[in-house]
């Protein structure tokens, strides 16, 4: 732009200068027809033409002027670009460092995604094992890990109350064998009991190793007494053990030793221990008609393919007795020493083996299905010449016998689970101390020698679930043979003999002085046919979630207690009860 400048001044300079040379020489230009002007007038255009070079010259200056200006302030935006090519340059320079570190992050981004990646697959995994053993567990427990052992607290705190219509002075547990006979004081006496004893507190203990997983239980309740217990103030009953075994399964095989439900009793799924198939009852003796045992026992299982199961079981034995109008010509056993830590009131009888119990469960896909027998050995001391007119304890010897039953449990879901069906049976001889009532194992003969007493237990069960509701029925009945004889002086002997007098069964006698002694029936034998129980009641849930449970409901009995006819007839007795159970469940 300077150059264009300067040379549109050059030209008009040049101009301008002709201009003037022609004017002083007197350069001949177009005249008019007139003569030439006199020379003032060539003066007077000389100093006008002065003028307008002096005019010129000023624009030029100023222009010149203006360019100078105009080169300065293109210097100044010279040097501002120059600054500014250099500040770009630079900020090239750290925009392409921050590209070489913006690669290298999104490297280490790429490889901390990927360990977020194998971190969020380990989670998942985690999550659906946790899920897995949440749901073997059953409900969502609460669990202590401790040296690589999961310990899960569980049980459930109850108050609970029991009415009779006839008194037995029992708690929330019923002695359905000694259900009031028409004359017994007790039938016209009402009771009523509160309890808390059915609380119960258990402790699970699982550990794994490579191939086998370890579990020990550990149960408890508050349901007996130590001889100061009592209802009069503190009510300070003692803890009792229900259950404590340890367990080892692995590769089908699960190996389980110490005190836990009996072989007999019926599970929900397979032989596995804590599925049992218990009766929905507040009464903690359950249900005429159960058949169960809680007793030390050894158990061999073998799962195949979660569809049929093989157990074998080794069991604690005991026999319950029942014998009237024998001679003392006999032993069984003897009461508990104390320093044995047995009970010195209670009798305990010389066993001689271990119950042999032995099961197969199958679950075809719908249903689950199990038959099992069991084998029971009985021994007695017999005293031939006990009777003789010299008793003595000449020529004792022992007198065995083997017992035994078999049995069979059916169970199954329908409406979508809604509804569950049981049903349950138990027949053999000296098998009753295994159903709920503890009718008796055996009896005796004139001479001494065992005789087995056969037993039928039966029980069916209707369960209705929801969200928040289960409502149960139950009908049961036990059965105890009449096993009679004859002793050599024509008396009856043994168990239910129509030799034995009922006679006295409805007549109410006077009590003990104490008043707290009811009077025993004169006259009355009363041995138990058959013990017949119909049971309806419900529970309602009010809360069930990741806090536990809590729950209440009736149960409502009707019992009947039949008894062998003897002389003078064969009584019976009624009871009815009522219960009421809230519970807080553990979670």
């Amino acid at each position: 732009m300077r150059q264009v400048a300067s040379a549109v001044l050059t030209v008009l300079l040049a101009v301008t200068l002709a201009m003037a040379q022609d004017a002083a020489t007197g350069t001949p230009a177009k005249r008019s027809k007139r003569s030439a002007t006199p020379s003032s007038g060539i003066s007077a255009q000389l100093s006008q033409m002065q003028k307008s070079i002096d005019v010129q010259q000023q624009q030029i200056q100023q222009l010149m002027q203006q360019l100078q200006s105009r080169d300065q302030e293109v210097q100044r935006l010279q040097e501002q670009v120059n600054q500014v090519q250099s500040t770009a340059s630079q900020a090239q320079q750290k925009a392409d460092t921050a590209v070489a570190q913006s690669t290298a992050q999104q490297k280490d981004v790429g490889a901390v995604q990927s360990d977020v990646s194998d971190l969020k697959g380990t989670v998942t995994n985690t999550a659906l094992a946790v899920q897995e053993t949440q749901k073997t567990v059953g409900e969502s427990p609460l669990a202590l890990r401790i040296k690589g052992i999961t310990i899960t607290p569980g049980g459930f705190l109850a108050a609970e109350t029991a009415w009779r219509q006839r008194g037995l002075a029992s708690d929330v547990n019923t002695p359905f064998n000694s259900v009031p006979l028409p004359g017994s004081s007790q039938s016209n006496l009402s009771e009523f009991f509160g309890s808390g004893r059915q609380s119960r507190i258990s402790l699970l203990a699982e550990g794994k190793l490579k191939d086998a997983k370890l579990t020990g239980y550990y149960e408890t309740d508050f349901l007996s007494a130590g001889i100061t217990s009592n209802n009069n103030e503190s009510n300070s009953y003692t803890n009792r053990q229900r259950q404590v075994w340890g367990q080892a399964a692995l590769h089908g095989w699960s190996f389980t030793g110490g005190q836990m439900w009996s072989l007999v009793t019926e599970t929900r799924k397979g032989v596995d221990n804590r599925t049992e198939a218990l009766p929905m009852t507040i009464d903690a003796q359950y249900h005429v008609g159960f058949s169960w045992a809680r007793q030390y026992g050894f158990r061999v299982a073998k799962d195949f393919n979660d569809k049929v199961w093989l157990a074998f079981s080794v069991e604690n034995p005991q026999t319950t007795f029942v014998a009237h109008g024998n001679a003392s010509n006999f032993l069984l056993g003897a009461a508990g020493t104390g320093g044995g830590l047995y009970n010195p009131t209670a009798n305990y009888s010389f066993n001689s083996a271990p119950d042999f119990i032995v099961k197969a469960a199958f679950e075809p896909g719908w249903g689950h299905f199990e038959v099992f027998g069991v084998v029971s050995q009985f021994r007695d001391r017999v005293f031939p010449n006990g009777t003789a007119a010299t008793p003595s304890a000449a020529g004792a010897f022992n007198d065995s016998r083997v017992g035994g039953g078999v049995g069979a449990n059916a169970r199954g879901s329908l409406f979508h689970k809604h509804v569950d069906v049981g049903l349950h049976l138990l027949a053999g001889d000296g098998v009753g101390r295994y159903g709920t009532t503890g009718l008796p194992d055996a009896t005796v003969r004139p001479d001494g020698t065992l005789a087995l007493v056969r037993a039928y237990q039966s029980l069916g069960t209707l369960e209705w679930h929801s969200a928040k509701w289960d409502v149960y029925a139950n009908a049961g009945g036990e059965y105890a043979a009449r096993t009679a004889y004859l002793s050599s002086t024509g008396k009856g002997v043994g168990y239910g003999s129509p030799l034995f007098s009922n006679a006295g069964c409805l007549d109410e006698t006077l009590p003990g002085s104490n008043g707290f002694t009811p009077g025993g029936l004169a006259n009355c034998t009363g041995d138990t046919r058959n013990i017949i129980e119909g049971t309806f009641g419900f529970w309602y849930r009010f809360y069930k979630g990741s806090k536990g449970a809590v729950q209440w409901g009736p149960q409502y009995s009707y019992v009947v207690r039949n008894t062998w006819s003897g002389v003078g007839g064969e009584p019976h007795g009624v009871e009815n009860m009522f219960f009421t159970s809230f519970r807080y469940y553990l979670p």
